[in-house]
């Protein structure tokens, strides 16, 4: 209700400042922003400060996709900002990655704590991973035999370290190969910790994961 009545105080302010003038679709933009923030609250761990949007968010937030210039820049800052796993050691337990790619739990207001390891990764709202699930989300490419597609047979061969580093790196940050993706940036907004990320990592790339038969 806090939102529809804000709103409408804005809209009427546009309206009324219309018979003057046209507003700048900037001012537009000022006061749109002005309405949402004036709608939320903090409650529990969930934070007004989660409105703010780094260079990424704002450019992909235009009616317009961002000019090829832009979207590069923030897939290179993306990338650069990856942080790579302690001892080269990519991959963990595939049973605790699809444990996770189960759990689509966490970062909610009435969550006690903000902390990775009480977060799942939720990775069946938007993909298929195993043939065996009968309800998945069609926002992400199918998942199924993502290693084995790939040839990956031991992620210690050298011709395999180029899918490794990619998959750790779009699970990481995904703006890091798309400025505008919808895939949460598990790494770098802190929703996933490296033994997690490695958990998922197994998931998709160990050859004896399910997702790999």
């Amino acid at each position: 209700m806090k939102f529809t009545t804000t709103g409408g105080i804005v809209l009427a302010g546009v309206l009324v400042s219309g018979c003057a003038s046209t507003p700048s679709s900037a001012e537009l933009d000022r006061q749109a922003s002005m309405a949402i923030k004036a709608s939320f609250r903090d409650q529990g761990i969930a934070k007004v400060d989660r409105l703010n949007q780094d260079q990424g968010q704002q450019a992909c937030s235009s009616a317009t996709a961002p000019p090829p210039e832009v979207a590069k820049q923030i897939e290179a800052a993306s990338l650069a900002g990856v942080k790579w796993p302690g001892g080269g050691q990519y991959l963990g337990d595939w049973r605790q990655g699809e444990k996770l790619a189960q759990n689509g739990r966490g970062m909610t207001w009435t969550d006690k704590s903000a902390d990775p390891k009480d977060n799942g990764a939720n990775c069946y709202n938007c993909h298929q991973i195993d043939k065996k699930e009968i309800s998945f989300g069609t926002i992400g490419p199918s998942l199924w035999n993502y290693g084995k597609l790939r040839g990956v047979k031991d992620v210690t061969d050298p011709s395999s370290a180029a899918i490794v580093q990619y998959t750790w790196a779009k699970l990481w940050n995904s703006k890091a190969y798309a400025a505008c993706s919808n895939m949460p940036r598990f790494g770098h907004m802190g929703l996933l910790n490296e033994q997690q990320l490695r958990d998922v990592m197994a998931l998709l790339l160990d050859p004896k994961s399910p997702v790999n038969q």
